[in-house]
């Protein structure tokens, strides 16, 4: 079943903070579900659907329900890390082509950033007290542990993995493959800055240049510091309805109608050893959603990319087809990813690299930002002018062992 036309993105709202010290996970949730409630011009009572993943908190959908007093007959708890928002918004669309919910809901929140500054007085407290450190264990991180019960944890866990190594191997094949340089991967970054600089709410508003990132403090070679992402709370929520609704909703409003246009996902694994490191999951979820788009890359006036480090844009680029495979480098060069001077505006936010990656996961932002464009409400210096189509793509998991990819097509109606 296609579900180009099916549904509309008729809310979207990001959560201002970057730090919510004084905010709990399920709050978070409750701010950017009635900011998306409020952007659409909609109340509680009109949800009937309900989508979140593993950030929020108790028994998810029905912890957050029941903290949101909402009465619905659709639930989807989906995990799949960062990309979880942009495939829920799939399944919200299917959901309501198959008559199980009209309005549905999709938040994500966090505050993984005020956690590491717990953990961190919480052991200066302990140390200025004489508390035993070995005794009471190290102290909370803001990454949740491993599950136990992972199968690939006895594989994997001897060799020491982390987020930075995992995203550090692919930037090192490709650059082995494919002759991509640390500069070039610094212009991606650089493009970020850019439009950073005029978001108010961006944790890194100040613009670099490509030297700024290449003599950045190297974190896993050959990904320096600022090639990587920032960590921050907050959180955002979208909402999805009817086409019937979204076009009355228009009415009242005086906004264009964001229609669901393509949409496409896809995990990628180990595959039991036999894996390439030089291509993603995209390269399966972006020919999905294009063919049910009926568009292709060409089409496509602004992207929001999946930007934990500046190996995974280049990836995405070149897996959805907006340049070959090995070309990404010079792709993005001399200012290619800058809204008002390149070929493919991106993440006009500042994306994750700049501006936000609330709860370690950056697919709600992407789509938020998607909408802003197709709006014509980004920021005056960003805004790509008579956009109409655009593309939101989300990468959860890691690059170089498994990861779910999930691409979403929208067009303004």
């Amino acid at each position: 079943m296609s579900l180009n036309g099916k549904a509309a993105i008729v809310g979207a709202y990001e959560h201002p903070t970057r730090l919510a010290t004084d905010l709990s996970v399920v709050r978070l949730h409750a701010d950017v579900a009635k900011g998306a409630l409020d952007d659409a011009g909609l109340s509680k009572s009109d949800i009937d659907g309900y989508f979140c993943a593993g950030d929020a908190p108790g028994l998810g959908t029905t912890t957050v329900a029941e903290y949101l007093g909402l009465k619905l007959r659709h639930v989807d708890s989906t995990e799949c890390g960062g990309s979880a928002p942009i495939l829920h918004v799939a399944h919200a669309a299917e959901a309501i082509a198959t008559g199980r919910c009209n309005v549905a809901l999709v938040t994500l929140a966090g505050r993984p950033r005020a956690m590491m500054e717990e953990a961190k007085a919480a052991a200066a407290a302990a140390a200025a007290a004489g508390g035993d450190k070995a005794r009471s264990g190290p102290p909370r991180t803001a990454l949740k542990p491993p599950d136990p019960d992972a199968p690939e944890l006895a594989f994997e866990l001897p060799y020491g993995p982390a987020t930075q190594n995992l995203y550090a191997m692919v930037a090192k094949r490709h650059m082995h493959e494919f002759g991509t340089t640390a500069e070039q991967l610094a212009w991606i970054k650089v493009a970020a800055s850019q439009h950073a600089q005029h978001n108010p709410n961006a944790i890194l508003r100040k613009v670099v240049t490509v030297d700024d990132v290449v003599n950045s403090p190297m974190v896993s070679d050959p990904l320096h510091r600022l090639d990587c992402c920032v960590m921050s709370d907050g959180g955002g929520a979208v909402i999805v309805a009817k086409p019937e609704i979204a076009r009355e909703l228009s009415r009242q409003s005086g906004r264009p109608v964001v229609m669901v246009r393509g949409t496409g996902e896809a995990p990628k694994h180990g595959m039991g050893g036999f894996m390439d490191l030089t291509y993603s999951a995209a390269a399966w979820s972006g020919p999905l959603a294009f063919a049910e788009a009926g568009v292709t890359p060409a089409d496509i006036q602004y992207a929001s990319l999946y930007d934990s480090f500046t190996i995974t844009v280049l990836m995405q680029l070149e897996d959805l087809g907006f340049c070959k495979k090995g070309e990404g480098g010079r792709f993005v060069m001399d200012g290619n990813l800058i809204s008002g001077v390149g070929k493919l505006p991106f993440n006009t936010d500042g994306g994750g690299l700049c501006n936000n990656h609330p709860a370690n996961r950056g697919g709600m932002t992407k789509i938020i930002e998607a909408v802003r464009q197709l709006r014509g409400e980004a920021h005056p210096a960003v805004q790509v002018p008579n956009c109409s189509l655009a593309l939101a793509n989300g990468i959860g998991g890691a690059l170089a062992s498994r990861h779910t990819a999930g691409t979403l097509i929208m067009e303004r109606v």
